[in-house]
């Protein structure tokens, strides 16, 4: 796989991978079906991708009133979704062409642990999530197989364990509402390993988080500060002072 300006893979390695190979698409399908089981619709909301987030977005095209696939542009653009009409975008990694507080659902693949400036990243997506705006991440897993494999896009970047994950996220203002794993099966392109994989990711998903699976999850929300209730200086523009009310003294014209 090509490594783009910063850590990014090249998006034809990733359109290779998710829509080309057996693998890329068993992985597709298990990280999509966790998705789909957290945010089951989207009917009449802004769901965005940022990344290579397109594969999980596909449900959503159906009933949401709008669905935008960023991708960075280290990376590259796809148009996509093929044979309909272009959903796809460049975008700045930390400039996204998205109106503040417009979007209902985000989604992060192949986005953070590529950032060349993670904290940057965050602020922007947490500027562009409404007031209680939903965000998944989806991360490798540092304790994973996947992240320790070329073979994949889960083998480039930073991985993450759930912790380093979670405290980044509550750091730049997002409140941690719930975290799994996906990608149970070893990240092989051998027959076997592909035929039992959703044996696999339904074993998996009753393992302690100690065996996670290859990428972990996190769902987040925005988490938006309480107004800061004003003093009394502020609440009284005009303060009362002692002599209010009072007429002020004028100076005499001459002497007495």
């Amino acid at each position: 796989m090509r490594y783009c300006r910063g850590m990014y893979l090249d998006v034809r390695d990733l359109k290779a991978f998710y829509y080309r190979s057996a693998l890329g698409r068993a992985a597709q399908r298990a990280v999509r079906e966790q998705l789909t089981a957290w945010w089951p619709e989207a009917k009449g909301q802004t769901v965005v991708g940022f990344g290579f987030a397109v594969p999980l977005l596909r449900p959503y095209l159906a009933e949401a009133r709008r669905v935008i696939g960023l991708m960075p542009a280290p990376q590259g653009v796809m148009p996509w979704p093929t044979g309909q009409p272009n959903v796809s975008a460049l975008a700045e990694e930390t400039l996204w062409p998205v109106d503040t507080g417009a979007v209902d659902k985000l989604v992060l693949m192949h986005g953070l642990e590529s950032a060349t400036d993670p904290d940057a990243l965050l602020a922007e997506a947490y500027r562009v999530l409404g007031p209680g705006g939903r965000v998944v991440f989806v991360v490798p897993n540092r304790a994973g197989l996947w992240s320790r494999s070329d073979a994949t896009p889960f083998g480039f970047g930073r991985p993450y364990t759930i912790g380093q994950l979670e405290a980044q996220l509550r750091l730049h203002g997002f409140s941690v509402e719930r975290h799994t794993a996906a990608l149970f099966q070893p990240p092989s392109a051998r027959r076997f390993w592909l035929k039992t994989g959703p044996v696999w990711e339904r074993a998996g998903h009753r393992l302690p988080m100690a065996f996670a699976g290859g990428v972990l999850m996190v769902e987040a929300t925005k988490q938006v500060p309480a107004p800061k209730r004003p003093g009394l200086g502020a609440r009284v523009k005009k303060p009362l002072t002692v002599l209010e009310g009072l007429g002020m003294p004028e100076p005499t014209r001459g002497r007495v």
